[in-house]
């Protein structure tokens, strides 16, 4: 049974929101490209509100950044938002690959990494992620994944991402709560059951240490997966 601190007052989505909207007031500065860039993404008509809020985007960009990544392996693109906090964590020589299903998302994704000033460190590939993932034979390997795609096919793109990352680096999955639906065993859909059969493949795994990590934002409540190559 989940031990539950009592007496806690309950809180909303409302409050992590606007908790949220405070910490980044003094955390986060204002930033024109990233602006520009969900600008363009909202008039291009991409479901921007599932791309990750700019407080996770930093961390993404903080925990690549503290691996000294100089390869990155994005697995769903979306508008590129994520991939440019992403490849803000590169040295010069440093490069994101990010894979995308759908060619229009691609294309806005490249207009957004190109106001940011960042298209000479980000490759865009367009097609179904597994098969791109299967033809992968990264030398050097990747140092940093970050997985936000499809929660089906979680699982696959794990096992790919074992072979893809080094010793010693690190794999982001994306969606581990989603809304505490997860954990809620009377519902099941095909996200929920992604996001099980993962959990379900990682116990015991001996090729990575692992855990998962809730999150409230004004997305609600949902949480990432941290896992280290061993």
């Amino acid at each position: 049974m989940a031990v539950v601190v009592p007496n806690v007052n309950p809180t909303t989505i409302e409050d992590w929101a606007a908790s949220a909207e405070l910490t980044n007031s003094f955390l986060l500065n204002e930033d024109h490209a990233l602006k520009a860039a969900i600008k363009n993404t909202e008039e291009k008509g991409l479901p921007f509100e599932i791309a990750v809020p700019a407080e996770q985007g930093k961390l993404l960009q903080l925990l690549a950044t503290s691996i000294r990544a100089k390869r990155i392996l994005e697995i769903g693109t979306l508008g590129g938002y994520s991939a440019i906090w992403l490849a803000r964590a590169l040295p010069e020589d440093g490069e994101l690959v990010t894979l995308e299903l759908n060619e229009r998302h691609a294309q806005v994704a490249r207009e957004n990494i190109a106001i940011a000033g960042l298209s000479s460190k980000v490759k865009v590939i367009v097609g179904p992620a597994t098969a791109a993932l299967v033809e992968m034979q990264p030398d050097p390997p990747f140092d940093f994944i970050f997985i936000d795609a499809d929660k089906a096919s979680n699982t696959d793109y794990f096992t790919h991402a074992k072979r893809l990352v080094r010793t010693g680096g690190t794999i982001i999955v994306d969606n581990m709560m989603l809304v505490g639906l997860v954990a809620n065993m009377s519902y099941s859909d095909d996200n929920v059951e992604g996001v099980r059969a993962l959990l379900k493949a990682l116990k015991d795994d001996p090729e990575v240490d692992c855990t998962a990590v809730g999150t409230a934002c004004y997305k609600g409540f949902d949480g990432f997966l941290y896992a280290v190559k061993k």
